[in-house]
């Protein structure tokens, strides 16, 4: 077996392969064992006149390599030219170990070093050919955010590789891979599955159908395959024309399910097995899996989500975009609550008790998702010190000399309050918070919502309460607006949404808990509010607001949820997949 010297580490990356060692996932040996089989398998040719070119550019502990030769040697190929890149010597130590032992023929390169030096170093002239090309590409790249990298790293990574918007560590290993994939040669990636349907994930859904034809997408969801909360996608990729990718690739995807009555599953002995077949899976742990198979949805253009497309599914979309007569997003603005980044010292439940000489005059009452309910929440039990207000249509810093008891109060937590930086450097007051929103719409009614919940929960909020960071909300800055919130109300809290939701962003978290935000609710639909029917549908949302909490609205929910199946045109919840 030949073994290349070790490259020196580039400084550029040490405090990141720091973040990479300390908080990496490396790959299971299932999920590793399926990428590498479902990469070889449609490997169309091995080159002629010389040695196949395998590369893991942040190998790890070498999983994936372990399995792709592996699937590789099942075939027939053993002469492989393996190049592996990482920047943990310790890591790479362990990989060199592991592949000596099971693939002596194979020629190492074993590179303590960042494969982005390496893919920068490369003509980005999209010829795809030479000796410092790969045939097969299979990765895990680190999922480092911005935040972590810090604004300087990203800003360099997004000018290298000519990214845009907010740049994870990712993004620039998947830019880098497309430099060093020949033409026709394959690459398998395990990423997060958020860049499917997130906006920030635009860049780099445009860059692989800019650079790949794109064979199959698996979003492997809440499978928790995984340690941590990141929920996987596999991509399988082919360097060569991309146009024809999208309009023709696979997707199978994977989410937590229950079942619906009557419906059998089949018994599976991992995840990975449950993705062979569409339907209900289930687990040994006894957690039981919703299967989808169908195409590739990848849109028109780049911001476009990606969504698995089906026969079934796209006909329901179809009829729903039919009896569609706006969006939320028409209603008004979506905002994200108020964030403070010192919330131990702004908000509380124990004013009397901590203020005993009087409570602060800039108390406003504080909804959070502790006291969300749909319709109507339940009293708040916090408040917020606010200090800002209005004037002439512009947000201000209330003066603090006007409100003593807010001003002494503050004082006590001003070293805490002043050291965010970022507050002051802005040319704000120190008592200010950091996002506090237009204090001017807070009286206004307003539909409210949980950012991250399994089933919807959205509510009218008529006290002008302030909304906390883990909420949304919509203000009615018009009559007609408000007239609409209860119709909105009626639609975001159905199992009808519900499907919507699942349709078309196909974002869920564990155990089936979906994410609320802005980029999705504003794309809910509305019906034609002159319908008899969303008459009586808005209707029925008021009362069952003024009966919240009682045995009576429950049972008027349950009425209303198929009331707006019907003014959809899908009939009721059992027309579902």
């Amino acid at each position: 077996m030949a073994v290349s010297g070790d490259a020196a580490p580039s400084g550029r990356y040490q405090r990141v392969s720091g973040e990479k060692a300390g908080g990496a996932t490396y790959t299971p040996g299932v999920l590793s064992d399926f990428v590498a089989a479902r990469m070889v398998e449609v490997l169309a040719q091995l080159p002629q006149g010389r040695r196949l070119r395998v590369l893991d550019p942040g190998v790890g502990e070498g999983e994936l390599l372990l399995s792709l030769l592996s699937e590789l040697q099942r075939r027939g190929v053993t002469d492989v030219d393996v190049h592996a890149f990482e920047t943990d010597a310790a890591a790479l130590a362990v990989t060199r170990q592991r592949l000596e032992a099971v693939f002596p023929q194979a020629t190492l390169h074993m590179i303590h070093g960042s494969f982005l030096d390496y893919a920068l170093a490369q003509p980005d002239d999209q010829a795809g050919h030479g000796s410092a090309y790969f045939d097969l590409v299979i990765a895990n790249p680190p999922y480092i955010r911005t935040q972590v990298l810090g604004s300087v790293q990203a800003r360099w990574l997004a000018s290298q590789f000519g990214l845009k918007g907010r740049v994870d560590m990712y993004h620039a290993f998947v830019a880098g891979i497309a430099r060093v994939l020949h033409v026709g040669g394959m690459a398998g990636l395990i990423v997060s599955n958020r860049f499917m349907s997130t906006r920030s994930g635009a860049v780099v859904r445009a860059m692989l159908r800019r650079h790949f034809r794109i064979r199959h997408v698996w979003d492997l969801g809440d499978t928790r395959l995984f340690d941590t909360a990141v929920l996987p996608a596999v991509l399988l990729l082919e360097r060569g024309s991309p146009e024809a990718g999208a309009a023709t690739a696979g997707f199978v995807s994977a989410y937590e399910a229950v079942g619906e009555p009557g419906e059998k599953s089949r018994r599976v002995p991992d995840a990975i097995a449950a993705l062979t077949r569409p339907g209900l899976a289930a687990l040994p742990d006894g957690r039981q899996l919703r299967v989808t198979h169908g195409k590739l949805d990848a849109g028109i253009r780049p911001q476009d989500n990606w969504r698995i497309a089906t026969g079934a599914g796209d006909d329901w979309l179809r009829t729903v975009a039919a009896h569609t007569w706006k969006h939320f997003g028409n209603l008004g603005k979506i905002r994200v609550g108020v964030k403070t980044c010192a919330d131990k010292v702004f908000i509380r439940q124990d004013w009397q008790q901590a203020v005993p000489g009087g409570l602060p005059e800039l108390l406003r009452p504080l909804t959070t998702h502790h006291i969300a309910r749909r319709f109507r929440a339940e009293a708040p039990a916090r408040q917020i010190l606010y200090p800002h207000g209005s004037l002439e249509g512009r947000r201000i810093a209330l003066d603090l000399e006007q409100f003593p008891r807010s001003a002494a109060y503050l004082e006590q937590h001003r070293a805490t309050l002043a050291a965010r930086n970022y507050v002051t450097e802005g040319g704000r007051h120190w008592y200010e918070i950091w996002v506090p929103q237009d204090p001017a719409r807070w009286a206004l009614p307003k539909l409210v919502f949980r950012d991250i919940a399994e089933a919807p929960t959205f509510w009218v909020d008529l006290e002008g309460s302030v909304v906390n960071g883990d909420c949304y909300w919509l203000a009615a800055e018009t009559p007609e607006a408000e007239a609409l919130l209860w119709l909105a109300a009626a639609v975001a809290n159905s199992s009808f949404i519900e499907r919507f939701y699942d349709e078309n962003f196909q974002n869920k978290l564990y155990a089936g808990r979906r994410r609320f935000i802005t980029q999705y609710v504003e794309r809910f639909p509305l019906p034609d509010p002159d319908l008899p029917l969303s008459q009586e549908i808005a209707a029925a949302a008021r009362r069952i607001h003024e009966l919240a909490g009682t045995p009576e609205a429950e049972v008027m929910e349950r009425e209303l949820d198929q009331q707006v199946w019907r003014v959809f045109g899908v009939g009721s919840k059992k027309a579902g997949r």
